[in-house]
């Protein structure tokens, strides 16, 4: 497993398993969406006395140094498969984490955890484009289901919120850049397993961002819940939830694994009621509703179940 990648991204971007996601699938995909829920507040916290670029690099040197305590996360990758680990780095973690970052100086919280909601459309986009193949009738009806849930999401907040124009740009190119690095990852996974790839990942996304990180350290200050908040994103936020999703992504495909962006809104709305005393409208909660049954239409098996069952076997 260790001699390089052995399929293309065009044929491993669907997953391993086609059929219905098992227990252990939504288990996954609802602990790794819970957490990537969750950084949007620990970013928010962050940002009051640390610099977005130290954030940034804080996340991926703090979640590689948690993987790389694993001894099964630091064997060696194939020279062939550097290029590819490399480009799935800058866009599934440098481009992305420095983006939040960057944004939420300038938008809610909640609101950049609504606009992640775009991620399945995007990645399922990618996606046809790779293999070059036009999505099945359920999806497409997943997808839209899961586009008026966004709607009715972000609609109340971007009307209201005065929300920057620059920050909603920065969500979603960061979105854009995971959809990128979703169809990077499938073969990796599959060839060494999701604990090795992340911890890989992230030590090539500390080495990028680092002199961002180094550059902002004079404009940051120690203050202990931003610490303590930065601590957090890294090896959970970012080490542990990074680890639990790629494994999905190998397993359930791309854009299966991307209906974590219809949850991850979710997460970020309950946590700004509880922790940040923001108000939740009634459009939201049907937006919650409809989004997740968009994520729901999407988490089904793409061919027959007799197939789908022997190819389990």
């Amino acid at each position: 497993m260790a001699s390089g990648t052995r399929r293309s991204i065009s044929e491993s971007v669907e997953g391993t398993d086609l059929g219905d996601f098992r227990a252990t699938d939504w288990g996954q995909l609802i602990v790794a969406a819970g957490i990537f829920g969750s950084a949007f507040l620990w970013i928010a916290l962050a940002l009051r006395s640390i610099d977005p670029g130290t954030i940034a690099f804080g996340r991926a040197a703090l979640g590689a140094g948690a993987l790389a305590m694993l001894p099964s996360a630091r064997c060696s990758v194939a020279r062939v498969d550097w290029p590819r680990l490399v480009l799935a780095s800058l866009f599934g973690m440098a481009a992305p984490v420095l983006l939040f970052a960057l944004a939420e100086e300038r938008i809610p919280s909640a609101l950049a955890g609504m606009l992640v909601s775009a991620i399945p459309i995007f990645t399922a986009a990618l996606a046809a484009s790779v293999t070059r193949s036009r999505p099945t009738r359920k999806r497409l009806i997943g997808l839209l289901v899961g586009f008026v849930g966004i709607v009715l999401l972000t609609a109340p907040e971007l009307g209201g919120s005065g929300a920057e124009a620059m920050g909603v740009v920065m969500v979603l190119g960061a979105v854009f850049s995971y959809a990128v690095a979703s169809t990077l990852y499938a073969p990796l996974q599959q060839t060494y397993g999701s604990l090795r790839i992340t911890m890989w990942l992230l030590v090539l996304s500390t080495v990028m961002l680092s002199p961002l990180g180094l550059f902002g350290l004079p404009k940051s200050s120690f203050e202990w819940l931003p610490v303590v908040s930065l601590l957090i994103l890294g090896v959970a936020g970012t080490g542990v939830a990074w680890a639990i999703w790629v494994g999905l992504i190998g397993r359930v495909g791309a854009v299966r694994a991307a209906i974590a962006g219809y949850i991850i809104p979710i997460v970020a709305l309950v946590l700004g009621v509880i922790v940040l005393d923001e108000q939740i409208e009634a459009l939201q909660i049907a937006g919650v509703a409809v989004a997740l049954s968009g994520g729901y239409l999407l988490s089904r098996g793409q061919q027959p179940a007799n197939r789908a069952t022997s190819q389990r076997g």
